[in-house]
């Protein structure tokens, strides 16, 4: 199976401090990547760099096209779409209003009406709340708009920076089941999280990013057992 979104020997600078060192990172069709590792190890940065928004060195490929000089917007467009550490809703406008904006590029009116639906079932409490102004919802609530409002763009790559950030335990959970049902749909998801533990039980596969490095890669479930990773962001246990 050819990968869905390629980065080869990826470099990104901020001047002259470079904050990816030659990454290269591979995500499959329908496949759940984790990136974890410690603040500042450039997990960030590399997700803005894929989307266009940072320049970067090394080769770019989504869908076996080279992404070279294509702007955000072109590569929106191709089927991939992030949902930034913060969220970017729009708090003057109410739910329905933000949901039906993510789905600004395409025409289908009829369809779109469908897929908000489908939203809404999959976040019954944002149809509760359809026509409240996103600024006055809960950190959890305004997690599953922009959850929402990334899926009626019919993505076929969500990149998702820190979906956990600041969220209650219990709304944690919630969010990574959400993100885990995803898969139902053929999405994949690139997942850059802090939260370790859930990263790893939620993803097919995880990158260990240090110091703008790649320093550990492998199937989820065998990151997860890994004694060294246990004790660095597992929590000991």
């Amino acid at each position: 199976m050819s990968a869905l979104l390629t980065l080869d020997h990826v470099s990104v600078s901020y001047g002259r401090i470079q904050a990816v060192r030659d990454v290269s990172v591979a995500i499959e069709p329908g496949q759940i990547v984790t990136i974890i590792g410690p603040n500042g190890a450039g997990k960030t940065t590399l997700m803005l760099a894929a989307i266009g928004l940072l320049p970067a060195s090394g080769a770019m490929h989504f869908d076996g096209g080279d992404l070279s000089g294509v702007d955000v917007e072109s590569r929106i467009e191709r089927g991939m779409c992030l949902v930034p550490e913060r969220r970017e809703l729009f708090h003057d406008m109410n739910v329905e209003d933000n949901l039906t904006l993510g789905a600004y590029s395409r025409r289908a009116g009829a369809e779109i009406k469908r897929d908000l639906d489908d939203v809404f079932d999959r976040f019954p409490r944002l149809r509760e709340r359809r026509r409240q102004l996103a600024g006055t919802l809960s950190g959890g609530e305004r997690q599953m708009l922009a959850l929402g409002r990334a899926l009626m763009a019919k993505p076929r790559l969500l990149m998702l920076d820190e979906p956990s950030l600041g969220l209650a335990p219990l709304i944690v959970r919630e969010i990574f089941h959400t993100i885990a049902s995803l898969r139902s749909l053929g999405i994949s998801i690139l997942l850059v999280e802090q939260n370790a533990r859930a990263a790893l039980e939620t993803a097919d596969y995880g990158y260990v990013l240090e110091t703008g490095q790649v320093t550990q890669q492998g199937k989820a479930a065998d990151l997860i057992g890994d004694p060294k990773l246990i004790s660095a962001y597992l929590g000991g246990h």
